[in-house]
């Protein structure tokens, strides 16, 4: 999936330049399923967790280099949602990009929120 901003309204204008992006429709997002997109020229893996709950992370695995992170598996340690690779099952905090199997690596970790039914990411 991949989705460019296009608005001629000066509030877009400000978020875009605050860094925040339009990437998709909320409901284009299957529950508990990654997507991968192209966000202000990266690669970004979206996963929608609930309703309205979206999280965002770069796609390229920091492990291996390859960009598969939006085919990685969800879950969870405690109340904190996590990614994990699908290639060699790093497990990675959604929120932050801690990687809790493996000290030193982390993933870039992207704001996002959902806004008239888009899904926008910050980076």
């Amino acid at each position: 999936m991949t989705a460019t901003l296009e608005t001629g309204t000066l509030d877009a204008a400000a978020d875009t330049a605050a860094g925040w992006h339009r990437v998709c429709r909320l409901d284009d997002l299957e529950p508990s399923w990654g997507e991968a997109a192209l966000v202000a020229g990266r690669q970004v893996a979206l996963f929608r967790t609930g309703a309205g709950e979206v999280f965002a992370v770069a796609h390229q695995d920091p492990a291996t280099g390859s960009h598969v992170m939006a085919r990685g598996i969800l879950g969870s340690r405690g109340a904190r949602p996590t990614i994990s690779s699908p290639l060699h099952k790093e497990v990675y905090d959604l929120v932050t990009g801690e990687c809790f199997s493996t000290p030193g690596l982390r993933i870039a970790a992207y704001g996002t929120r959902v806004s008239d039914g888009f899904v926008e990411v910050q980076l």
